[in-house]
């Protein structure tokens, strides 16, 4: 029992120190996944900024390498060219998506923090993408009011990520619906928050975990049943629902 309790701080420890998100039971086998299919092919710019993000003390929020992959492939297998992203952080997710972009390609990135987005624009710029990103700071929600204002912006968007403050996704679903094309895709991370949808009320979670689960069992139950998409939630990273929006 010792020596479980030791391997099981020692994962746990292992996990935050690298920002480690995985729904997977076994350790081994998502470090198999990794090592055989994510960093054999991981772009060198995305390892670097992976690396550097791993060094950050708010780790745990960036996007987790094989969702990293599944992004950029996804976007290629749309063919998408005009994108956004909430929730930006250190820009992991958001490199994968400008290498994945045509050379015209664009991403309205927002955030409320441009400290921890600059941490990793050196690398951006040195991969040669930052020029397909136009970062804006503060709330998103402001300028996706503004957005819908004007009627050439509905439907205009490719593919939309939502990485941010949970509390707001719903507030954000309302709108990126109008923004994204009939056919377009958008993708909201964590909905499966840590495994804690399925726990118990009196389940011992943390803080933040507790505040938010709510939050993500709302806009799962929302989606579940929105007629306007088709959706699959996946269990990658720490769980990403992707929608299409059908009308």
């Amino acid at each position: 029992m010792a020596e479980q309790n030791q391997n099981q701080t020692t994962e746990a420890g292992r996990h935050q120190e690298v920002g480690h998100k995985s729904l997977l039971q076994s350790d081994a086998l998502y470090q198999y996944i990794l090592e055989t299919s994510v960093y054999p092919r991981e772009p060198e710019s995305m390892k670097e900024l992976r690396e550097l993000t791993a060094k950050h003390p708010w780790n745990i929020m960036t996007t987790s390498a094989d969702e990293g992959q599944f992004l950029n492939m996804l976007l290629k297998l749309i063919n998408a060219k005009n994108t956004m992203e909430i929730g930006v952080y250190t820009g992991y997710s958001l490199l994968a998506t400008a290498l994945a972009l045509p050379e015209d390609g664009k991403i309205l990135a927002m955030d409320i923090n441009r400290e921890n987005y600059e941490l990793g624009l050196p690398v951006i710029k040195k991969a040669g993408v930052d020029h397909k990103i136009e970062f804006r700071e503060g709330p998103a929600l402001p300028v996706l009011d503004e957005m819908i204002k004007d009627e050439k912006n509905h439907g205009s968007y490719d593919f939309i990520f939502v990485d941010a403050d949970k509390d707001n996704y719903l507030n954000y679903h309302k709108r990126l619906i109008e923004l994204v094309k009939v056919g377009g895709v958008i993708g909201y991370d964590n909905t499966l928050w840590n495994g804690s949808v399925v726990a118990p009320p009196d389940a011992p979670l943390r803080k933040y975990v507790r505040y938010y689960r709510d939050f993500v069992l709302e806009l799962n139950k929302a989606l579940a049943v929105d007629p306007r998409i088709e959706i699959c939630m996946l269990p990658v990273g720490d769980g990403i629902t992707i929608c299409r929006r059908i009308k």
